[in-house]
C-alpha cells in the first residue's frame, strides 16, 4: 500500500508510528523511516532494503525510496564498502576473510565488496597478522597455538599466521 493510500487523519505516536482515530498503527512515510536509519549509520541498500521490509513497507515504495537514495548520493554501496574495509582492516586489526564475511553479512554487492577489497595490499594480511600478534602478546601472552587460534579468528589467511 502506497502512504498516500493509508489511513487518513493520523496523529502521532511515540517511537515514530502514527495512529488513526481507529487506533490503528499506520507507519510513516518509507522515505522518512530510510533516513531514519541512515542517521544512525551508513547501511548498503540490501541492509536498508531487509529493514524496511520487516517494518512493513510495500516492495515498491522501498524500491522507489532507494532509487532516490542512490540518486542523490545518499546510498552508494561501493563508497561504504571500501570504507568498511578502511575501518575493519586496519583500526580493529581484521585479516581479509574475516572483513570479506562481515561485508556479505552485511548484503555488500560482490562488486563493491570485491573492489574495496581489492584496494587491500597483498602484504596487508601478514602487516595485520603482526600488528595483532603484537597486541595479543602485550595483554595475554600465551603459547604460539593459543596465537594462531586468535588469529585464525580474526580471519586472517594461514600463510601469514605461519610466517607471524
Amino acid at each position: 500500500m502506497r502512504h498516500s493510500e493509508r489511513a487518513k487523519a493520523p496523529t502521532r505516536r511515540s517511537g515514530g508510528t502514527e495512529a488513526t482515530e481507529a487506533g490503528e498503527a499506520v507507519l510513516p512515510p518509507a522515505g522518512d523511516k530510510a533516513a531514519q536509519l541512515l542517521a544512525l549509520r551508513p547501511h548498503f541498500r540490501r541492509e536498508l532494503e531487509t529493514k524496511l521490509q520487516r517494518a512493513g513497507y510495500a516492495r515498491e515504495e522501498i524500491a522507489e525510496v532507494l532509487d532516490k537514495l542512490v540518486r542523490l548520493r545518499l546510498l552508494d554501496d561501493g563508497a561504504l564498502a571500501s570504507a568498511f574495509v578502511e575501518t575493519v582492516a586496519r583500526r580493529k586489526g581484521w585479516g581479509r576473510m574475516r572483513v570479506a564475511q562481515e561485508l556479505a553479512r552485511r548484503g555488500a554487492p560482490e562488486a563493491a565488496a570485491q573492489a574495496a577489497l581489492a584496494g587491500l595490499s597483498a602484504d596487508a594480511d601478514l602487516e595485520g597478522a603482526r600488528e595483532a600478534a603484537l597486541r595479543w602478546r602485550r595483554t595475554r601472552g600465551g603459547s604460539a597455538d593459543a596465537l594462531a587460534r586468535h588469529l585464525s579468528r580474526r580471519g586472517f589467511a594461514s600463510s601469514a599466521i605461519f610466517k607471524v
